[in-house]
């Protein structure tokens, strides 16, 4: 493979010079630097794929911070929709028990005086 010249023999026993190709002059074609070739694609295509995996973990974890900021927004809100509804339930529930323990009840329209306090 020193020569950049391949001979090739042929039926009246001649020397035939072809000239090789790029392929064959680079040694690509030879067994060693085909396996090579091969495992440098491998690691080619796993750079690649971490670089993907990488990108994709990134992006996902910023959509589960946000997720998780609308999701304690949510949780704040239902403890405020909580509160107002215990505080809508308070004023019946004195009503109740005005009515029921005390024996009070609402007086008829004839009976309420309207004051002014000018």
């Amino acid at each position: 493979m020193g020569t950049a010249i391949k001979r090739k023999a042929t039926r009246n026993k001649k020397a035939k010079i072809e000239p090789m190709t790029l392929l064959e002059w680079a040694g690509v074609l030879e067994p060693g630097a085909m396996a090579l070739m091969f495992l440098l694609a491998v690691l080619l295509t796993s750079g690649l794929s971490v670089v993907y995996t990488t990108h994709k973990n990134r992006f996902s974890f910023s959509e589960l911070q946000q997720l998780k900021d609308h999701a304690n927004q949510l949780q704040v809100e239902w403890g405020q929709l909580l509160i107002e509804q215990s505080t809508f339930g308070l004023e019946g529930r004195i009503e109740q028990k005005a009515t029921e323990q005390l024996q009070m009840r609402v007086p008829e329209l004839s009976n309420i005086v309207m004051v002014s306090h000018e």
